[in-house]
């Protein structure tokens, strides 16, 4: 795969030549074309993972299994990314409760018992 940039055809835009599955895209992005070509990869590996695993030959339906594929992976890892989030959250709470208590009892501890001025005679 290549990048090529040729922002005079695009409108200012840069293209970038990727392959997946056998087939030639143009992609307009403005952003790092390493990530894009990257992403070109990911979806080209997962395509051929699923092609070799079925024998359907139709690349509509490939790209189909593998999009549902990819989509099923993110919803797994928001699932996991909001379940520690959540967990975060609650430990955070903790520690500030548990805090709270430490310094509580820390400037209780330091105050002069009642009646008595923090200065001593001999």
């Amino acid at each position: 795969m290549s990048a090529i940039k040729n922002p005079a055809e695009t409108g200012g835009t840069p293209t970038i030549r990727v392959e997946i599955y056998n087939q030639t895209y143009n992609i307009r992005s403005d952003g790092d074309s390493e990530y894009v070509i990257n992403l070109a990869e990911f979806v080209d590996r997962r395509m051929r993972e699923i092609s070799s695993g079925t024998l359907t030959v139709d690349s509509l339906k490939v790209a189909i299994l593998a999009a549902l594929h990819i989509a099923d992976e993110l919803h797994r890892l928001k699932r996991l990314h909001e379940q520690a989030d959540t967990q975060l959250a609650s430990r955070s709470a903790e520690c500030a409760e548990m805090l709270d208590r430490v310094l509580k009892s820390r400037s209780a501890a330091e105050q002069p018992a009642s009646g008595q001025s923090g200065i001593s005679f001999s």
